[in-house]
């Protein structure tokens, strides 16, 4: 058996498969002993610590790792994870009924470099409007979004789930808009990083960390309810497993892009975030994806689920 540490955000619902993995022995299955490494900040700190050999992976959002990576962190991005977890909420007699309804309002992210406020910001760019000047994005700490928007203070709200799916379900809000419709519906929005030097030294360990990855999504996928009660224990506030499991069932977990799919994938958002200008300009997309997307799987997503189904 390999011992190998995966960094390990728990709280968020993207990380349930990792919680499935663990449970349902897909590392040992691959001959893997995975130890989690618990962390509670933002995933650059994750990022950090998976360039730096602290962890050698983990799951972050693509939005959030493809500006530190740009910067050079040596990690590697083998597998999508899934699609759908961001929530763009108002309420319901707002006035706001599409993303372009944000301009001159008050918006709650987390922090100013949130790919929550990178994904919808990219919808406004798109439709010609300026996301830095005309909307106004003011940092809340998420367990606080549902208040400020109660209070006025905010006029919308962009949280990913389970935060998202709860403050929707609590304070009864419209979805706005999320990553689910369109284009995203078949793109990934979490990925798995792995340390840069175990990718290149020890391959068929990488692989072996990915393709535990791909089962667990695909479990997840099969078996959400079943999953919600894994995951249950690590989501704050006594959740009610009827909700974790309706909340597992709006993403697209059975989406797990990697090679040559997930490259375009990282390719797309690359340019997008050069919209908002967070990726500077002269960034070519496609060598960047190929540098940082190797090819370890020999599958396709598509040829993955023939051969799963």
């Amino acid at each position: 058996m390999t011992t190998v540490k995966l960094a390990w955000g728990q709280t968020a619902v993207c990380q349930a498969p990792i919680s499935v993995a663990l449970k349902q022995g897909f590392f040992k299955k691959y001959g893997l002993n995975v130890e989690p490494v618990n962390f509670s900040g933002p995933t650059d700190s994750l990022l950090q610590a998976i360039a730096t050999g602290q962890a050698d992976g983990g799951i972050g959002m693509a939005l959030r790792w493809l500006k530190p990576l740009e910067q050079g962190f040596d990690v590697d991005l083998t597998v999508g994870t899934h699609g759908g977890c961001m929530r763009l909420l108002a309420a319901k007699n707002s006035g706001i009924n599409s993303v372009k309804d944000l301009v001159g309002k008050n918006v709650a992210v987390s922090d100013q470099a949130s790919p929550l406020r990178n994904f919808f910001a990219i919808q406004l760019a798109k439709q010609g409007i300026d996301p830095d000047k005309q909307v106004n994005w003011v940092q809340y700490p998420a367990d606080l979004f549902g208040e400020a928007l109660k209070k006025g203070e905010v006029q919308a709200i962009a949280s990913d789930d389970p935060q998202g799916w709860l403050i929707k379900h609590r304070y009864d809000l419209q979805e706005v808009d999320n990553n689910m419709s369109g284009e995203y519906h078949t793109m990934t929005c979490c990925v798995l990083g792995l340390r840069g030097s175990l990718v290149r030294d020890n391959p068929a360990v990488a692989r072996a960390i990915t393709q535990a990855i791909v089962d667990a999504q695909q479990w997840t996928a099969d078996n959400p309810a079943e999953t919600a009660k894994i995951f249950a224990p690590y989501v704050p506030g006594n959740v009610p497993i009827d909700d974790i499991t309706a909340m597992l069932k709006e993403h697209t977990h059975n989406h797990h892009s990697t090679g040559e799919q997930l490259r375009s994938e990282v390719a797309t958002y690359v340019n997008e975030l050069k919209l908002i200008n967070v990726i500077r300009p002269e960034t070519n997309a496609q060598q960047f994806a190929d540098h940082y997307v190797p090819n370890l799987l020999p599958a396709s997503h598509d040829a993955m689920n023939m051969k799963m189904g």
